[in-house]
């Protein structure tokens, strides 16, 4: 897990998951741009200047402060990289924001900034940054990585998320595009889905006895081994298009959609017989944090 050389940024880096992945990159050698916008887990201007603090007490760090969802923060933030330390190897998109809402009590408002800090957020990132990627590709400097923080939310689904679990199953998506885009270049791109205490975790409303059950587990899981799984897949010059879990001591990688079973309708109508030969194959309607209400191994 050397790092030694190579440039990473990290948004939404200054706290949380975020921080500890920058803390772990520092530690394996790398010289990390942390950038962060200083807003509470709602999205609420809360301490701006937040990637300055976190900055200062580390020589390896450089603070960009702004909205990675911006198009000139995102490109601010390649460039600190490259001015400051000559590079962008490694990008770790992090940065998300959390409004729930059942569907029937929705507020667009409330949807459209989840979308825009947790999905349009990476693409901007990646948009500025994989152009000066691949050419140093190119050049002959060893390929990147990519590492998309997603949620088991945009897997599983949960009550109220629709829009965080929408941007995280959108972001899983655009790991698998981003993926095959960089492969030529040799840029590797991955998706890990975090179980650690986290502002996050700290704002979940159990609706039933193991959703309690998972969010008072997950308050005891440090992000640390978040960062390590991060810090290793930033330095793995093979692993690509994967979704990885992490909680505690456990690595997960999970499935992805593909079909489970086949069936053929006739051509003059629509049979319904054929169908429910599929239900077999149908998956449990069952939430991410009952799914992984278990204990942890820390």
């Amino acid at each position: 897990m050397n790092l030694k050389d190579r440039v990473a940024i990290v948004s939404g880096g200054a706290r949380g998951i975020g921080l500890a992945i920058a803390q772990e990159l520092s530690a394996q050698g790398a010289r990390v741009v942390i950038v962060d916008a200083g807003v509470s887990i709602g999205g609420e201007p809360d301490r701006p200047r937040i990637a300055e603090e976190v900055a200062s007490r580390n020589a390896a760090f450089v603070a960009v402060c702004g909205d990675v969802a911006d198009e000139a923060v995102a490109r601010a933030a390649v460039q600190a990289a490259q001015e400051r330390f000559g590079a962008v190897d490694i990008v770790v998109n992090n940065a998300a924001i959390i409004r729930d809402a059942f569907i029937f009590k929705s507020d667009p408002a409330a949807w459209d900034a989840v979308i825009r800090t947790n999905l349009t957020g990476a693409q901007r990132l990646l948009a500025a940054a994989t152009p000066a990627m691949r050419e140093q590709a190119k050049a002959g400097r060893p390929p990147g990585a990519i590492l998309n923080i997603v949620s088991t939310a945009g897997i599983y689904g949960n009550f109220g998320q629709a829009a965080y679990g929408a941007a995280k199953a959108g972001l899983i998506g655009l790991t698998r595009v981003v993926a095959h885009d960089l492969a030529r270049s040799g840029i590797r791109c991955n998706a890990v889905a975090p179980f650690a205490a986290t502002r996050v975790t700290e704002s979940i409303q159990p609706a039933n006895e193991a959703q309690a059950a998972y969010k008072e587990k997950a308050l005891k899981v440090p992000a640390l081994y978040v960062a390590r799984l991060v810090s290793f897949l930033a330095g793995q010059a093979k692993i690509s298009g994967q979704i990885f879990g992490v909680r505690g001591r456990e690595v997960f990688v999970f499935s992805q959609p593909r079909p489970a079973a086949r069936v053929v309708q006739p051509r003059e109508r629509f049979d319904a017989a054929l169908l429910a030969q599929l239900e077999p194959h149908f998956a449990d309607l069952v939430t991410d944090l009952e799914a992984f209400s278990g204990d942890p191994l820390l």
